[in-house]
């Protein structure tokens, strides 16, 4: 790899190339997993550049373009499956320096990709307006990156997820060519990129619609049983007259053994769940609660001077429940599965007594489309990845669609068959295939995916 062709090539941002930082810089929450924690120990890219405009973008993409070398880009190296990392080495590209507020009007903001997401909801703030959704990571994670590699989160049990129609408007990219090109996409081209992991293009600018800003309260609910707070979450995700953001069922011994911040306002064997209801829908919510047998445990408008938390409740949630466990028991490792719409609260109170302490439940509950989603982020006491594949097998057997996050393709963690519309793009604006490389089957083998037939 000619670096000193690439670095002059640039004409613009400084190039690290310390095998330090780049190292730090090469990673995300891959250790999740066990299985990815062996498998993406050594990666690490050749060249950092931290561009801070649009223009540098362009002239890093056409060096690398023009000497063969892959680009990965990462915002706040968040994601948990080693989204950004760059398996091919290559250069990285930290795209945090694009961070400006652009313009807010009508309810929507236009933001450059880097910007951090706790720094733009704190701006947006005083204009009346709030983030409709952000992951559990919102003090770190970028624009750019929650749309690239992100799905959804706190907000979504009243937006949906990001694929929603309308939780995303526009984009601006730089394409992978000769001579790149700075594309705006709007409409139906938006899934080109949404969730591609940066492989069809790299962001610049999102367009994003706003919610107005409300007063949200943490509260926790205590419940006897986990199928009672299960019943609790989806009735909660189904009362269109509670305004709501935010809905965690945790089985015990979640909330008491690992999430130190609540811990000790529950009691052995309590499921709970985890909750941001506006300050307005309280009243309603705690009917609601008790008509499910929950007790309010804390309540963040009536602080407890004796156990004070200055920890907001989202970040107790989502893959941060993951993360707060591994702090006490660093071998857990984790699933992300969608359970049935219909049977959900009856078949994850069964799951979780057939698997035992072996498989601690943990559910997010959303909207999709005029319903009501329960995706689970199963907490597994791990042993060995052929026990690993056992326990994911059954979950798909019992009619939940699994997100596998031991692996590190788009193909493979979700969808399971081939996105033409994001691989026809790729070809289109990356024809080397040096973006991000190794994240799609469907590039790595023209169209097919392994094992199957008839795809291209």
């Amino acid at each position: 790899m000619d670096l000193d062709g690439l670095i002059a090539g640039t004409q613009g941002p400084t190039a690290v190339t310390d095998p330090a930082v780049l190292r730090r810089m090469s990673r995300d929450y891959y250790w999740y997993s066990p299985v990815l924690k062996r498998q993406l120990a050594d990666v690490a890219g050749d060249v950092l550049f931290a561009p801070t405009t649009e223009a540098e973008v362009v002239a890093i993409a056409a060096a690398c373009y023009r000497h063969d070398v892959p680009l990965t880009a990462r915002g706040g190296g968040t994601g948990n499956y080693g989204q950004s990392m760059p398996l091919h080495g290559g250069a990285i590209l930290d795209l945090r320096g694009l961070d400006e507020l652009l313009w807010v009007r009508d309810g929507v903001c236009r933001v450059q990709a880097g910007k951090r997401l706790g720094k733009l909801d704190a701006e947006l703030a005083p204009q009346g307006h709030e983030l409709r959704l952000h992951p559990s990571t919102k003090a770190v994670a970028t624009v750019g990156g929650f749309v690239a590699g992100g799905s959804g989160g706190v907000g979504s049990i009243t937006w949906g997820m990001l694929r929603e129609p309308g939780n995303i408007l526009g984009a601006r990219l730089v394409t992978m060519e000769a001579e790149p090109r700075v594309l705006e996409l709007r409409g139906a081209d938006i899934a080109k990129f949404n969730h591609s992991y940066g492989v069809t293009g790299i962001l610049t600018e999102l367009e994003l619609p706003l919610a107005p800003l409300e007063q949200w309260i943490d509260v926790v609910v205590a419940f006897d049983d986990f199928r009672s707070a299960a019943a609790f979450g989806k009735a909660f995700a189904g009362s269109p007259g509670i305004v709501k953001k935010q809905c965690a069922v945790m089985a015990a011994p979640i909330g008491q053994r690992f999430l130190k911040p609540v811990a000790a306002r529950l009691a052995p064997g309590d499921a709970c769940a985890l909750v941001m209801v506006a300050g307005r829908s309280v009243e309603a919510f705690a009917v609601l609660a008790a008509e499910h047998g929950g007790r309010i445990v804390h309540d963040s408008s009536r602080p407890d001077p004796e156990r004070p938390s200055k920890v907001l409740l989202f970040e107790l949630c989502w893959n941060h429940t993951t993360l707060w466990a591994l702090k006490v028991e660093p071998t857990l490792t984790y699933l992300q599965t969608l359970l049935p719409a219909d049977d959900c609260v009856d078949l994850a109170a069964d799951l979780q007594r057939h698997f035992g302490d072996e498989v601690l439940y943990h559910l997010e509950f959303t909207r999709s489309g005029a319903g009501i989603s329960c995706s689970a982020l199963q907490m597994i006491r791990f042993t060995d990845e052929a026990r690993l594949n056992e326990i994911m097998a059954y979950h798909e057997q019992r009619g939940c669609r699994l997100f596998n996050p031991h692996v590190v393709t788009i193909e493979e963690g979700g969808m399971k068959q081939v996105n033409h519309v994001q691989l026809a793009f790729k070809r289109e604006v990356d024809p080397k295939g040096l973006l991000n490389p190794g994240k799609m089957l469907a590039w790595d083998h023209d169209g097919v995916l392994p094992g199957a037939e008839g795809e291209a």
